[in-house]
């Protein structure tokens, strides 16, 4: 991806997914990040993103869902 910023936010990744038209919302917090992480999959698994912007994304995704989990 073009000189993309570092995925740091659960924002981050929402606007990564927003510019491929994927918009994720299922009422709550923890299921919207299960299925940010399914549609990011499958955003690489058709080879539409690179390694590197998909792990960071992982990673934000796996972060911002155990912090959630915790909390519930």
């Amino acid at each position: 991806m073009d000189n993309q910023q570092p995925l740091r936010t659960l924002y981050d990744v929402q606007q990564l997914l927003k510019r491929f038209n994927v918009f994720v919302y299922v009422g709550k917090r923890l299921w919207d990040i299960e299925l940010m992480a399914i549609e990011l999959d499958n955003l690489f698994q058709a080879g539409v993103i690179e390694r590197d912007v998909y792990l960071q994304a992982k990673l934000v995704l796996r972060k911002e869902h155990r912090e959630e989990a915790a909390r519930n």
